[in-house]
């Protein structure tokens, strides 16, 4: 009987604190639900407990045996799926550890009441309604940990629009004016991590006859092995891939978020002289995004430290490190920002290590870009298709991107 009060209590405690933490604080529905059941499930083990005390001692419920046997058998179902959420999430061991104590435990309680030759009325509804209640366990725990992950959302839509370029009064600059709009239709908010917004500039020669075959594979060669800059193959147009940075600015401040159904806009000025040796401007956006129901991201985003530094923090490690000094050997430069996040539910926030997310803001001639990254202090940026898929699907981060948006400077340029 101890032994049983044991692992019923100790049950109540743990999923009694995990429930109570997800009712109150996950950040979706399922997540919310599954506190209440594990509520639920703690309330069970409870009035379990009391009726082990009457099933031993008291004997003053015909049916104490029988209460004791359902409360019994909760306790194993909550401890069994919390020891394989443990083991799928979590980074921590002493929880896998202690619920797989406690689901052995829970299972032998079970056989040691179910010795006691508890009266049982009815027993095929009562077999049918723990059948129906494991059934719904499962399918809750199915639902977030496998179809939640992989389920595909809308996703915010970045718009690039150019303007007619203007001259200035001396007439020996122009500028040409980009605006940038974010739109979210989707029915969830995104947390902002990092945007950019950027111009390069692109000489173009026309050839007097038709370019020969050789000539368009040295150019599809090279648009190969560019960054994402490129320019199409021409029959007569001679460009000079990738071009060239000339203008490049964030156009939202990280840590900032857009709710649903909202639209954000803001306006790039690039500014040249009117004998720059530019033919015309490609205009490229992107944006790094994650889910306001999967992550919780703590304020600020701060600034903390540059590629070009020598010395870079210790949190730089790893694969990270190898990142910045071959952007480096490219002549890219980053800006790097960090902030704490939080797990969408209290289960993942207390079987894990804390996370962080890392955002580079890169750019240089070739061209500028934002990436981020969720890991632990110390973790890397996953570089692999497979760890990057992992990623955007856990924290629901999407990266967006617009353009190119080009405009030739022809017109403007004859203007005198």
């Amino acid at each position: 009987m101890a032994g049983i009060l044991l692992v019923l209590l100790a049950t109540m405690v743990l999923l009694g604190w995990f429930g109570i933490g997800n009712a109150a604080h996950a950040q979706t529905f399922p997540g919310r639900l599954t506190g209440a059941v594990l509520i639920m499930v703690a309330f069970t083990t409870l009035l379990a407990a009391g009726a082990v005390l009457d099933h031993w001692v008291g004997h003053s419920f015909q049916y104490s045996g029988l209460v004791a046997l359902i409360g019994v058998f909760a306790a194993l179902l909550g401890d069994t799926l919390l020891l394989l959420r443990t083991l799928k999430n979590g980074d921590l061991v002493v929880f896998p550890v202690l619920f797989g104590a406690l689901t052995a435990a829970a299972a032998w309680a079970l056989y040691a009441v179910w010795r006691t030759s508890a009266t049982i009325p009815a027993p095929k509804r009562v077999a049918a309604a723990l059948v129906v209640s494991s059934v719904l366990a499962v399918t809750n725990f199915c639902y977030q940990n496998i179809y939640l992950p992989y389920r595909r959302e809308a996703v915010p839509l970045i718009t690039l629009s150019v303007g007619k370029p203007v001259l200035r009064k001396d007439r020996k600059a122009f500028t040409v004016p980009v605006d940038v709009t974010l739109q979210n239709h989707a029915d969830i908010g995104f947390y902002v991590l990092g945007t950019e917004v950027h111009a390069m500039g692109e000489r173009v020669r026309l050839s007097s006859k038709d370019r020969t075959q050789q000539q368009w594979r040295s150019e599809a060669q090279q648009f190969a092995k560019s960054s994402g800059e490129t320019n199409p193959l021409s029959r007569r147009e001679i460009h000079q891939p990738p071009g060239e940075l000339v203008e490049a600015k964030p156009w939202m401040q990280p840590g900032h978020w857009i709710e649903l159904n909202d639209t954000f806009t803001t306006r790039l000025v690039v500014e040249l002289p009117m004998d720059t040796r530019y033919d015309q401007l490609a205009f490229y956006a992107t944006a790094s995004l994650a889910r306001k129901d999967q992550i919780v991201l703590d304020p600020p985003l701060q600034f903390k430290t540059t590629s070009w530094r020598g010395d870079l923090p210790k949190w730089v490690k790893g694969q990270q490190k190898k990142w910045v000094k071959g952007q480096q050997k490219k002549g890219i430069d980053s800006l790097v920002y960090r902030a704490r996040v939080h797990e969408n539910n209290a289960i993942d926030e207390r079987i894990r290590e804390p996370r962080y997310v890392t955002v580079f803001w890169s750019f240089g001639k070739p061209g500028a870009a934002v990436q981020a990254s969720i890991a632990r202090k110390d973790g890397s940026i996953p570089l692999s298709e497979e760890a990057q898929r992992e990623l955007e699907s856990r924290y629901g981060l999407v990266d967006l991107s617009a353009g190119p948006v080009e405009r030739t400077l022809w017109d403007i340029k004859t203007q005198h």
